[in-house]
């Protein structure tokens, strides 16, 4: 089964009130699209277009740093800010080939969904196949639909289109299933319909959207996935932003406290995404592991712990420390209020005392 992915990634995100494009902000350790990246990770797509815009070039430089190998990214730009449809026509240009005789798979979707799981897409696509459907959608049911598209059917439960709400009716206003503006479309089928779309809505722009009226109008299958809202609500704004991260977050400790990690308080324990901790570890309230930190086995740290790209080794005990880029040996004791500047090292089985400040090597 060959996939390939577009990610949306060129809105300003004024909402933000940032000088940072939107999808660089971070959850959890980690930039907002790439957390979009990582969901693709069942898929194992050929190529991952990111059509990038606002903010281009950092956009890009992180994409590139950060982003898995497996995931195979390309860059293109949208110089004019002209709508979602205009944004996944010029992501196709970044596939080898045409369109015409090509029934492979593109999922699309937004780079501000940072709670997507990579088994919903893996769902998606795996039913889209199943059903040799032109498209399938992933659709959420919300009780306050506000700023989302609505789904709306025939009486036969068929997906007859979607609605922006800036166009909708008072009617299809109270619809409550929402599209969540990710999708698997045959590509054979994709292209063309891109092709047919128009600006004529309120906001004169080309709507991803409406391809999924131009396919059910010609006969096609359209389908649906569903999925909960929490993991597919979009980031906009600050508000939202704090929210995905408290989610990521919870999901975060959930895995560790079922492998073996003992957090007296997950609420007050904050773990960033690419930290690795051991088997036994305890962590007390008001620990925050950050950046590509590692915890070795039996570790007790906290209270009150920040620790940046640090190393600790097995069965040390940290508390009330600020540490950024150290090493901490095996057996050691550190702090309380001890401070670890970049480059610095407590030697294995040594006390550092109270008050303590290491000497970058």
């Amino acid at each position: 089964m060959s996939v390939s992915a577009i990610v949306l990634a060129a809105g300003e995100g004024t909402r933000m009130r940032s000088s940072r494009p939107k999808p660089l902000h971070m959850i959890c350790g980690r930039a907002m699209i790439l957390h979009v990246i990582h969901a693709l990770e069942k898929l194992t797509p050929e190529r991952t277009a990111i059509v990038v815009g606002h903010g281009a070039e950092q956009v890009t430089k992180k994409v590139q740093e950060r982003s898995p190998t497996w995931a195979n990214v390309a860059f293109v730009e949208q110089v004019e800010q002209n709508g979602t449809g205009d944004a996944a026509a010029i992501g196709m240009t970044a596939f080898d080939g045409d369109d015409y005789d090509d029934d492979t798979t593109i999922v699309i979707l937004p780079g501000d969904a940072p709670l997507l799981r990579p088994e919903t897409l893996d769902e998606l696509v795996a039913t889209h196949v199943a059903n040799e459907n032109a498209a399938t959608m992933l659709t959420s049911k919300m009780d306050d639909p506000t700023g989302y598209g609505r789904v709306i059917r025939q009486k036969d439960g068929q997906v007859l289109r979607i609605v922006e709400q800036r166009d909708a009716t008072p009617d299809e206003l109270d619809v409550r299933e929402v599209c969540t503006s990710i999708y698997a479309f045959r590509r054979d089928l994709l292209g063309p319909a891109l092709r047919t779309l128009t600006t004529d809505n309120v906001q004169g722009e080309y709507y991803l959207t409406d391809v999924i009226s131009v396919l059910a109008s010609m006969g096609h299958r359209v389908g649906c996935v569903r999925a909960p809202a929490a993991e597919t609500q979009g980031v906009n704004d600050r508000w939202q932003l704090a929210k995905a991260e408290r989610e990521l977050r919870s999901r975060t400790n959930r895995r560790w406290l079922l492998n073996g990690v003992t957090m007296l308080d997950p609420r007050q324990t904050f773990i960033d995404v690419n930290v690795s901790i051991g088997r036994d570890v305890t962590i007390y309230p008001g620990t925050m592991l950050q950046g590509s930190t590692v915890i070795g086995d039996g570790c007790e740290i906290g209270p009150d712990v920040q620790l940046v790209d640090c190393a600790v080794a097995a069965d040390a005990q940290v508390a009330q420390t600020v540490g950024q880029d150290a090493d901490i040996g095996q057996g050691a004791v550190v702090g309380p209020y001890a401070h670890l500047p970049a480059g610095s090292s407590v030697a294995s089985e040594s006390t550092t005392g109270p008050f303590y400040t290491a000497r970058a090597d």
